[in-house]
């Protein structure tokens, strides 16, 4: 069924589609288990966060963002996902 009424609306006041892979994390789902020195150098750092699992971090959601967490102590990813 096509919304009509969103696709009349402008472009920037569209609300994104929440059933994708926005941050594009299932192309990186490799990196768990890795070493985080595998994590490549970002081409968009804004949109990207690479932190501890222990860390503090800001709790603002944006689907656009990949997350890379770690274990501090081992260095190892233990999870990639949007947020």
């Amino acid at each position: 069924m096509v919304d009509y009424a969103a696709a009349t609306q402008p472009i920037g006041t569209r609300m994104p589609q929440m059933d994708g892979d926005l941050c594009r994390a299932a192309e990186l789902q490799s990196l768990v288990g890795q070493p985080r020195t595998e994590i490549p150098v970002p081409v968009d750092v804004i949109n990207r966060r690479v932190a501890c699992t222990t860390c503090p971090i800001t709790e603002d959601y944006s689907p656009y963002r990949l997350n890379i967490f770690f274990d501090q102590e081992t260095g190892i990813v233990e999870e990639v996902r949007c947020g």
